[in-house]
């Protein structure tokens, strides 16, 4: 992303923080932010996190340098990424999503590793512990072993004649993996049915929804950078399906999904800008813990609800973070 397209989130006057990289006489210490996937899909979450480093008093150009890349939800291409930040010799890199910390981890154990949505970053191998992790990894996880279970409850009540629900998601991704099972083990006490529909690349989008045609009363998305950057295209197919979707933040349902539970990922990039804050003053990764969300959003689309029919229960409505007209 251009960085002029940040200059109206920063400004201000200069600040000189005691700092071992700060110290290093005409450098300005510099963030690697690897964005997993567009500039465009991500540019909420940017604007928080730039927004808090600006109110910690890092000002870009100033006291700070940022260098933006973009995976574009490729795999492969946060692994040249990784290997680029590593030859620029950043201070510290910044990105979301278990698969990117994973690549950059394997690109060094050195360089500190901010995220703000690992899955299960102890699963993983990321850190020795949440509460000390150790190395060169720190951030927020988003696990939560319930969150499935209770959007599928949210969903349940949305569409209360829910017999058969379609799960799409990267399976492979070890969090979605976990979120699957979640997902599976609350159907089958509400006595829901669930087909899944694996996407791991843009181009299985169409097919998957080719071949849930007459399968499925709603649709359950389990996120990550694919179904990020294709969020408009994949709501538009669900409407055209008559398929009332639930997401795991507001973005989705602000551009035309039906439902969404979870985290609000707008505080977890704010909050990943004060362990930035916190390294760059000298704190090392390996002690700063990993933390978990506090905040959690439930936004509804009426907008959407109009347009496929349903008639959201007002209960729901009632306890909704933000309701959508």
């Amino acid at each position: 992303m251009k960085r002029r397209e940040f200059i109206t989130l920063l400004g201000g006057a200069a600040v000189a923080w005691p700092c071992a990289v700060c110290a290093q006489p005409g450098k300005l210490p510099t963030i690697g932010y690897l964005g997993a996937g567009t500039p465009t899909a991500e540019r909420q979450r940017i604007a928080a996190f730039m927004q808090r480093l600006h109110q910690l008093g890092w000002i870009e150009g100033r006291t700070i340098a940022i260098e933006f890349r973009w995976a574009e939800g490729r795999n492969e291409r946060a692994t040249e990424i990784a290997a680029e930040f590593v030859r620029l010799k950043v201070d510290i890199i910044v990105t979301s999503g278990t698969p990117q910390v994973i690549a950059l981890k394997q690109a060094t154990s050195i360089t500190p590793i901010v995220s703000p949505t690992m899955g299960d970053p102890v699963g993983a191998g990321l850190v020795m512990s949440l509460a000390r992790p150790g190395g060169n990894v720190t951030g927020l996880s988003l696990l939560q072993p319930d969150l499935g279970g209770k959007r599928l409850e949210v969903l349940r009540e949305t569409v209360p004649g829910l017999r058969r629900l379609a799960v799409m998601g990267n399976f492979s991704n070890p969090p979605i993996g976990e979120e699957l099972r979640e997902v599976q083990t609350a159907a089958g006490r509400l006595g829901v049915e669930i087909a899944k529909f694996e996407m791991k690349r843009t181009e299985d989008i169409r097919a998957a929804f080719d071949a849930l045609k007459g399968r499925a009363d709603a649709l359950y998305l389990a996120i990550d950078q694919l179904i990020l950057s294709n969020r408009t295209r994949i709501n538009i197919l669900a409407l055209v399906a008559r398929l009332p979707t639930i997401y795991n933040s507001r973005e989705y349902v602000e551009e035309g999904g039906l439902v969404s539970y979870g985290p609000s990922f707008l505080d977890l990039f704010r909050r990943a800008a004060d362990y930035v804050d916190k390294i760059l003053r000298g704190a090392k990764p390996g002690d700063l813990p990993v933390e978990q969300p506090t905040k959690f959003d439930l936004v509804i689309n009426l907008i959407t609800a109009k347009a496929l029919g349903l008639d959201v229960p007002p209960n729901l409505l009632a306890r909704a973070d933000e309701v959508i007209e």
